[in-house]
């Protein structure tokens, strides 16, 4: 035996480097670093989303939400419809706005099993998943899980939202036609019909329609048929929408239900005449952050009878400034407008309502409707409503829900961890998403350990521990109970600032805590 074959059995070279994946040698301010691949490891970059299968699990909302799917798929290669719909949580879950985003997921080692996925499919199979699908059969389908996250919320009193939002194309897609586009004129768009449950920034249903179909006229069949739907203990108190809803179609439609409304009214030529009559009345009253409101009535052509309508007005203290026609050179000269010290400058705005409140508590409830702003700006920025778009203008819809579905699941769960108050998906996904997770298993268990580099990472992992040691407790006293009433008792520990400690649609406190 030769002495160089003697030496390679004596002084083992060590593992085999993976000729698809050598280590190599890195030259760093740190000295010489050896790095190397491994694309199996069991690792994932959403370390905490565990925490959030559990929710799902035992809340009863992803199970039963797959079950139910219209998805039917003939060939035995096709994929299973939950690692379809487990791929479409995921990715909306990640911030994801393409179906080309998939594919950073697809290396995901540990999510999809926890979700009972068999792997994550490709984009092209969720692009393709629901084109053929019928489109009432899954519009049903998705309303009945939306509907079953909130539903029991709604025996508490509750204002609805309504608004519209726009989502600019930059293609041939059906529906995309040029309508109201505030930040890019004359671009085409889709307009995204919305409905929400004010101040809990929960997603009620959400209709797309063609970049020409903004006016009320077009939310109105969906809105109505959406509280026709609803029992009638469980409807709003009332209605509020900005200038777009204060029309005759809609205020009639609201009358004919015995349901209460409150609109913001365009400055019209009627309206501009109401305002100049009150004036010089003597009777404003305070109506709260420097506005201050009078009562009337009005009946503007086309109207079909005289509505209560509240007139506020706020001083303006700035100088008015107004822009002279352009010159030919194109620069805009900015003229302020002089005026006496005595002089007084208001800002008008005129509400019309059948709620039957004073002055200061109906202004109060239209300023809070600026709260319905802020689910727009997550949805489209930071979810799913900005992208996700394909030709034809069903599979946007269906998107469009899914995200509004998955929007309120995370919602919920960021809630149930933060009660204090609504974190937006910027600061709840570091804090209780991002981390990186490594799998092993050992004599039949599984083991996963999470490293965070968020700065509040201490706090956060007090937070899950809670979160399991909830779950576990509802798990062993709520055993016996159906799920309608466990959720009950869920939805009361995430909206236990709203409730002050009681049970949902009870006075009874709640006995399960974290």
């Amino acid at each position: 035996m030769s002495n160089a074959t003697v030496r390679s059995r004596t002084h083992p070279l060590g593992e085999r480097q993976s000729e698809e994946n050598p280590a190599v040698s890195v030259e760093t301010f740190a000295g010489r670093v050896h790095v190397e691949w491994e694309p199996q490891a069991a690792v994932t970059p959403l370390g905490q989303l565990p925490f959030f299968v559990e929710f799902l699990k035992t809340a009863e909302l992803f199970e039963p939400w797959v079950f139910s799917c219209p998805l039917h798929y003939t060939s035995p290669n096709a994929p299973t419809r939950r690692d379809v719909l487990g791929t479409v949580l995921l990715s909306i879950l990640s911030g994801h706005r393409r179906y080309s985003h998939i594919t950073t997921i697809r290396s995901d080692g540990v999510n999809p099993d926890l979700l009972g996925m068999r792997k994550v499919v490709s984009e092209d199979s969720v692009r393709r998943a629901f084109g053929a699908v019928d489109e009432e059969p899954c519009a049903n389908w998705q309303r009945e899980h939306m509907r079953r996250c909130y539903e029991e919320l709604l025996v508490e009193p509750w204002i609805l939202d309504v608004d519209t939002t726009i989502k600019t194309l930059y293609g041939r897609q059906e529906g995309a036609k040029v309508g109201y586009n505030p930040h890019k004129p004359g671009r085409p768009s889709h307009t995204f019909h919305t409905y929400f449950i004010a101040n809990l920034r929960l997603v009620l249903d959400v209709e797309v329609q063609a970049g020409n179909r903004s006016a009320s006229k077009y939310t109105s069949p969906g809105l109505f048929a959406f509280l026709d739907s609803l029992a009638r203990e469980r409807w709003p108190k009332f209605v509020r929408g900005d200038i777009a809803f204060g029309t005759e179609n809609v205020m009639r439609e609201c009358e004919t239900r015995r349901l209460d409304y409150l609109f913001k009214l365009r400055q019209t030529k009627g309206v501009r005449t109401l305002v100049e009559k009150v004036f010089a009345r003597r009777d404003w009253t305070e109506a709260g952050h420097g506005w201050e409101g009078v009562e009337d009535s009005l009946r503007l052509q086309g109207w079909s009878r005289k509505r209560r309508v509240i007139v506020l007005r706020r001083e303006i203290k700035e100088h008015l400034a107004l822009v002279n026609e352009p010159e030919a050179s194109g620069q805009m000269e900015l003229a302020f407008v002089e005026t006496l010290e005595r002089t007084l400058k208001y800002e008008y705005a005129v509400l019309v309502s059948s709620l039957d409140a004073e002055v200061l508590t109906l202004a109060q409830h239209y300023r809070d409707r600026a709260d319905a702003e802020n689910p727009f700006d997550e949805l489209k920025n930071h979810w799913g409503w900005g992208g996700f778009t394909t030709h034809d203008l069903k599979r946007s819809q269906i998107m469009a829900r899914h995200t509004a579905l998955i929007y309120n699941w995370w919602s919920l769960f960021v809630r149930l961890a933060i009660p204090e108050k609504h974190t937006e998906a910027m600061t709840s996904r570091p804090l209780l998403l991002h981390a990186v997770a490594r799998q092993t298993r050992h004599a039949n268990q599984t083991t996963l350990t999470i490293t965070s580099s968020h700065a509040k990472s201490g706090t956060v992992a007090r937070i899950l521990r809670r979160l399991t040691k909830f779950f576990a407790r509802l798990r062993s006293n709520a055993e016996q109970l159906d799920w309608r009433t466990r959720w009950r008792f869920i939805l009361s520990r995430i909206f236990v600032k709203y409730l002050r400690g009681r049970i949902l649609g009870s006075p009874q406190a709640l006995e399960i805590a974290p």
